[in-house]
């Protein structure tokens, strides 16, 4: 009776090791097809110099959209961040501070990425 068990469960054992194993090389297969990814708020320097101090939020977010996450801790600033991975490789981030005193705009601080293939 034993023997019958034994000599069942090697060929399920080796079959479910051999499905684990083709199933996890294959995420890792040399040669697949990896895409560019871009994420956040695409900033240019024409929408950053269209900016002018004393406009209010909503002319802001007219001009750069609204920020991916809202500041609940600080209603002074919002940040526009964006990032660009080229085909699963190195990440570029770039981060856009805009800085409001009492609902109007007075400046931002941050530096837009030199290359960028979105724009």
């Amino acid at each position: 009776m034993q023997k019958i068990r034994f000599k069942i469960l090697i060929p399920m054992f080796i079959l479910l090791l051999s499905t684990t194993l083709i199933s996890t090389t294959g995420c890792s297969f040399p040669g697949v097809y990896k895409i560019n990814i871009q994420q956040g708020n695409i900033i240019t320097q024409d929408m950053l110099d269209q900016l002018k101090p004393g406009m209010n939020r909503r002319q802001v977010h007219f001009v750069l959209g609204n920020p991916l996450l809202d500041n609940v801790f600080d209603e002074s600033l919002e940040n526009y961040a964006y990032t660009y991975q080229y085909a699963g490789g190195k990440t570029k981030q770039q981060l856009i501070t805009v800085y409001f005193d009492e609902n109007k705009y007075t400046h931002f601080t941050g530096e837009l990425l030199d290359e960028n293939p979105a724009y």
